[in-house]
């Protein structure tokens, strides 16, 4: 057996060291012929990096302040991986949009893909054949020229979702999961919310394991990839506990509405629907590519349900939250509704009418970021830009937060103010719209956000043209202040706050009641 001293591991680790460093240097200048510098950022340590600096908790507030310190490129390592985070529109336009072909992959999420199972999911595959026939099904049914033949789901999910906070207005947040349950469900499978509450449930608790793993760092596993070999008996090792746990919870969502409707397909009661189209264009074969292109269509169906059935809950609580701090803004959009409507609830052909509406919308998207980071993107191949240089398979992050907080694009940029983007009462297209960071970047943009966009019109009109939303009330009668507080994670949610849904008059009542029969 053998037996090393003290001294001989201390050489050893010294000859390791040399030779990793060594490798490092001579790719480097290979890559870097021109030894042009990294761009600024953190001063690290040997080996560790910024290991200590490396922001976890709410990441985009850290990097915001690492901007003014730094500029607005940042770069760094932990343990040899590189990360550089853009801080504003023309670093991620650069980067993202004018060289998307080398900065549209995406890093190895050892967590989320690797143990949590979310590899089905396009939106998270490395860049290649496999993501774009899955992104390529997916635009086919939700492009900007297709997704309104949603309208009609989407129109009765928002009216459904003002009887339900009508008759239970404290129950709200739960009532606006299962709208967007509801009108997905339809859209893609052809299917109710009230059959299907189970997968509903497993959506939200595998979207809450997305937003806790999402952002790169925040498990130790996506450092240390050999943590992949610790058993969840293992004490500390409760993250892959709930790594499996997640993982079971997606393999049901990823199959079993699929399989669901196929049955359907073969009873003949299946509901037409976007899962039912892509059954239809599969090759009828038991070919190993007719089994292939199942499953691409079984993972586009996937991503459409987890999308529409939870992430834009962020959106629509941010708007209720929104509208008890501001009541003016309210009041505003309010007596556009009613000019407009004149006593009716709204379609979506009163959307040109509505540039108030259309504003709070665009400043719903930029005030609370569902997704402050976006998802990581990777540098394919080393690159030099603006006089720097960027390792081949650097970490790159666009921080769509700072984006939308930027005070020189938008005054005032912490306060909720939709008449930003109005000039003499219309959209002021010189305004940066807040799409271009609140959906991602390049190629990686959420081909999902038309569908988004026309569900969030739907919901907000139909709650303020019946409904006041005002602060809850203390044991005094007083209104209790609220804190636009975000949670933490790669998705960011309101932190908890109360609120009063008030319908405006009997009128307003009236209308809400009788939705059911307009429909």
């Amino acid at each position: 057996m053998l037996s090393l001293s003290t001294t001989d591991l201390l050489i050893l680790s010294g000859i390791v060291f040399a030779a990793w460093f060594t490798h490092g240097c001579i790719q480097e200048r290979r890559e870097n012929p021109n030894s042009l510098p990294l761009p600024p950022g953190p001063k690290g340590y040997p080996i560790i990096g910024s290991f200590f600096s490396f922001p976890t908790y709410k990441a985009w507030l850290e990097y915001d302040k690492w901007f003014k310190i730094h500029g607005d490129m940042i770069y760094f390592t932990v343990f040899g991986q590189g990360f550089l985070v853009l801080g504003n529109i023309k670093r991620v336009y650069d980067i993202f949009e004018r060289r998307s072909s080398n900065y549209s992959d995406r890093p190895r999420l050892v967590m989320l893909n690797e143990m949590m199972g979310w590899d089905y999911i396009f939106g998270l595959q490395r860049y290649g054949t496999w993501w774009r026939r899955r992104r390529r099904q997916f635009h086919d049914h939700f492009h900007p020229n297709v997704v309104n033949r949603y309208h009609p789901i989407q129109i009765d999910a928002a009216r459904a979702f003002d009887r339900s906070v009508l008759e239970s207005p404290e129950r709200y947040k739960q009532h606006i999961r299962y709208t967007f349950a509801d009108s997905i469900l339809k859209a893609v499978y052809g299917m109710d919310v009230k059959e299907n509450e189970t997968y509903v449930g497993h959506a939200g608790t595998t979207t809450e394991g997305l937003a806790s793993a999402g952002n790169p760092g925040s498990f130790l596993v996506d450092v240390f990839p050999v943590m992949k070999i610790i058993p969840e008996w293992f004490p500390g090792a409760e993250w892959k506990r709930k790594a499996n746990e997640w993982r079971y919870l997606n393999s049901i969502v990823a199959n079993s509405l699929w399989n669901s409707v196929k049955e359907q397909m073969k009873a003949g009661t299946a509901k037409p629907c976007i899962a039912t189209a892509m059954m239809a264009s599969i090759p009828d074969s038991e070919s190993p590519a007719s089994k292939e292109e199942e499953l691409v269509r079984r993972d586009a169906c996937a991503v459409g349900f987890l999308a529409g059935a939870d992430t834009t809950i962020s959106s629509v609580t941010s708007f209720f939250m929104a509208m008890a701090i501001y009541p003016d803004v309210q009041k505003k959009a309010q007596a556009e509704l009613d000019r407009v409507l004149s006593g009716r609830l709204p379609e979506f052909n009163d959307r040109p009418s509505l540039p108030y509406i259309n504003a709070l919308l665009k400043e719903s998207g930029r005030w609370q970021p569902v997704a402050p980071l976006a998802i990581a993107h990777m540098a394919t191949n080393a690159d030099e830009y603006d006089g720097l240089y960027i390792p081949k398979g650097t970490c790159v992050i666009g921080n769509a937060w700072s984006i939308l907080h930027d005070p020189e694009i938008y005054e005032d940029p912490f306060i909720f103010n939709p008449d930003r983007f109005l000039k003499n009462g219309e959209i002021d297209s010189s305004v940066q719209d807040p799409n271009v960071a609140s959906f991602g970047f390049g190629r990686r943009i959420c081909p999902g956000r038309f569908f988004s966009d026309a569900a969030l019109f739907s919901t907000m009109t139909h709650v303020l043209a019946v409904f006041d939303i005002k602060p809850s009330l203390d044991d005094n009668g007083k209104e209790i202040k609220i804190k636009p507080n975000m949670t933490n994670g790669l998705l960011s949610y309101p932190e908890p706050f109360g609120c009063r849904i008030i319908p405006r008059s009997k009128e307003a009542e009236r209308l809400i009641r009788n939705s059911g029969l307009m429909t």
